[in-house]
């Protein structure tokens, strides 16, 4: 039985921080993952921004709210669950990502949680498990499944790594150049035909 672990952001949907940084105008919000490899340093990095402009968590997911998936992305989740299981391992968090999955016709999902204090304001995180990407591979391996993973940023490598057959979906230049023992693609055909092959 196959597997296949995809990202969420960047792969399926635009990168919800670079959205809020856009309606915002603030861009320091624009840094993600394909930009600082230390999760915990970007999250520290954005809750101080967050505190600074006083941005609720209603504020972040009312942009979210008018998020769209990627072009092709339902169309391409849809004919891939027809072929394996899929999963989608992310460091987003629950908090945000609920219009996100009724776009997607709700994949099974694997991502964190927001602390949020009693005037809305998100005053932490709380990582569902450290090394959650890599964890789960390794733990559908030890169930005898075969796992493709897919991803784009530096904090999906450990699971490219763990995986049968790691995948680069669109991955910025530096990350492709640094790990180009994964095959990048760039669109959701030729990504369905190699993670069939």
């Amino acid at each position: 039985m196959r597997v296949c672990c995809l990202d969420l952001e960047g792969v399926l949907v635009p990168e919800v921080w670079i959205c809020v940084a856009r309606k915002t105008g603030i861009k320091a919000l624009r840094l993600t993952t394909r930009d600082i490899r230390d999760y915990d340093q970007l999250m520290q990095y954005r809750l101080k921004i967050l505190r600074q402009h006083g941005i609720r968590l209603r504020d972040i997911q009312k942009v979210i709210g008018e998020i769209k998936p990627l072009p092709g992305a339902r169309r391409f989740l849809d004919r891939l669950k027809t072929e394996c299981q899929v999963m989608i391992l992310s460091d987003t968090f629950y908090e945000f990502v609920a219009p996100l999955m009724k776009q997607l016709g709700y994949p099974t999902l694997f991502c964190n949680f927001l602390r949020v204090n009693s005037r809305g304001f998100v005053t932490g995180y709380r990582l569902r498990q450290m090394n959650g990407k890599e964890k789960s591979v390794k733990a559908l391996k030890k169930l005898n499944f075969k796992v493709t993973a897919v991803g784009d940023s530096y904090n999906d490598l450990t699971m490219l790594k763990a995986a049968d057959r790691g995948i680069l979906y669109r991955p910025p230049s530096a990350i492709r150049k640094e790990f180009s023992r994964f095959p990048a693609v760039y669109d959701y055909g030729k990504l369905l035909r190699l993670i069939n092959r």
